[in-house]
């Protein structure tokens, strides 16, 4: 037994070790910083236009305050930032700057980098209280801080090599801020909780209409954040109507009542590719467009009936001969099968149909080009568009209580850019019980598809079969939701 002594003597140690753990944290945080792997995706891309969608304790906030901290002192583990730069901190008022954003860049920055601080409200004695105008660091960086309620006439002027919006700007500053990093051919990144709609951001970033290559987006939840406890997250769950709990927990829009879909969520349903046994090889399902899209997907089906949309066609303005080879091209790609040469296929029953102005049905001129196409599909839209979310709802598992309870039945492949897109906007008409026809290619042939697959039961438990094909499957092919973690690091973050 120890001595009273030398249990004095190890408390101390304890206690001086603890002392110095607090001080280099405070002084050095950003050694610290633990990213998950979310996070980690986020700060190692190089696209020029980031944003993460996500709820309290997701670690949103932390992404965005530690790539802030990690370009201005050009210490970033990923990329080489050339120092000194400019950015600016962008919140939407001097509250929220001081109170979120602008205690985040203090939490990380190492102290002896700060030569000067420049206060709008406050002293230098007491950052933390204040309202911070810039911080000039000792490598000739400056991190200015702006508020949106400044207007947008306050964004004018200078070049900034990098730009950190700390909740959705209004569009008016953003297109401003664009402008400031078009001469330096700079970083933009955002970081926020999707509470007010289907605003701009969903428009210009969710959805990227514009088409941008250099936009891309990353959906937080707390299952993405391993240093949660599933007591923590049910929690956390219990407190909140399902509208919140979408945007919070999931990073997903709210109001959007009106999406046909509710049940897909992007982290869940979107995989990322891999090698398809052909044995799962099932069909393909076409939605005939010649002015308008021709959308055409290849579908696969494991050992669980689990569908995996594993391929796309999505074209507009060409001939059937022209989307009969590309179809081909495709197929012989995959080593998908034919027979005697013949690809086999479903495809929407109006293909059938014969213009005044043509000698032959779109059905006649695949099959002149080897496609056979099956327009016995059924086209009943309210049982087709059911059938669908049977297939996207998550199934019941009673020994999971937290977020995701389960696994869906449908996944689509990341490179099915255009049925992915179509999903996410897919919503129904004011007051009907129908769908909006526009940009509903990919779902018409998506339920032809479904359609010709048997119906199932959910809310049972899920199924337990240990030689289960989807648990062959390598855990990166799988969603990060739906992977297990066994990681227990220590969460330095005060998410």
């Amino acid at each position: 037994m120890k001595s009273s002594m030398e249990l004095r003597s190890h408390y101390k140690q304890l206690t001086l070790y603890r002392q110095e753990l607090e001080r280099r944290l405070k002084e050095e945080g950003i050694r610290y910083y633990r990213p998950h792997q979310k996070q980690q995706d986020f700060h190692r891309s190089t696209l020029r236009n980031r944003w993460v969608f996500g709820g309290n304790r997701t670690g949103k906030t932390v992404s965005g305050g530690a790539e802030a901290v990690w370009y201005a002192t050009g210490n970033h583990p990923h990329k080489k930032i050339k120092t000194p730069n400019r950015g600016w901190v962008v919140s939407l008022t001097n509250e929220v700057q001081r109170d979120v954003a602008q205690r985040e860049v203090l939490r990380w920055l190492p102290k002896n980098m700060i030569a000067d601080v420049q206060m709008r409200k406050g002293t230098k004695d007491s950052l933390e209280t204040g309202i911070i105008d810039f911080i000039q660091l000792t490598n000739g960086s400056l991190i200015g801080f702006k508020s949106c309620d400044q207007g947008r006439a306050k964004f004018q002027g200078t070049s900034q090599h990098w730009i950190w919006f700390d909740e959705e700007p209004p569009e008016d500053v953003y297109s401003e801020c664009k402008m400031r990093v078009l001469d330096t051919v700079g970083d933009m990144w955002g970081t926020m909780t999707p509470l007010q709609g289907l605003t701009w951001v969903y428009d210009v970033i969710y959805m990227n209409e514009p088409q941008d290559k250099e936009v891309k987006y990353w959906l937080i939840q707390w299952a993405d954040n391993p240093h949660l406890s599933r007591e923590a997250i049910a929690q956390l769950e219990s407190t909140m109507s399902d509208e919140e709990r979408e945007a919070r927990q999931y990073g997903k829009f709210v109001a959007m009542s009106g999406l046909v879909y509710k049940e897909f969520v992007e982290d869940i349903h979107v995989i990322d590719p891999f090698d398809v046994p052909r044995s799962w090889y099932d069909n393909i399902s076409i939605d005939p467009g010649l002015d308008a899209p021709l959308s055409a997907h290849f579908y696969a089906v494991d050992g669980d009936n689990n569908i995996y949309v594993i391929e796309e066609h999505y074209q507009s303005g060409q001939s059937v001969e022209w989307h009969a080879e590309q179809l081909h091209a495709i197929a012989n790609r995959l080593g998908w099968p034919k027979r005697n040469g013949v690809l086999d296929a479903l495809i929407d029953s109006a293909a059938n149909q014969r213009t005044l102005a043509a000698e032959r049905t779109v059905t006649e001129l695949f099959y002149e080009h080897d496609v056979l196409a099956d327009t016995g599909v059924e086209k009943d839209i309210w049982t087709g568009l059911q059938r669908v979310k049977q297939y996207l709802k998550l199934r019941d598992n009673p020994q999971v209580d937290v977020w995701p309870r389960g696994k869906p039945k449908l996944f689509i492949f990341r490179n099915c850019v255009q049925m992915i897109r179509e999903i996410k906007s897919y919503r129904w008409k004011p007051d009907e019980d129908k769908p909006i026809k526009k940009n509903d290619h990919a779902m018409d042939d998506l339920k032809y598809y479904i359609m010709s697959r048997p119906d199932i039961v959910l809310g049972g438990p899920v199924e337990q079969n240990a030689m289960s094909h989807t648990k062959q499957l390598k855990q990166e092919h799988l969603p990060y939701a739906l992977r297990d973690n066994d990681t227990d690091d220590y969460d330095w973050h005060d998410l």
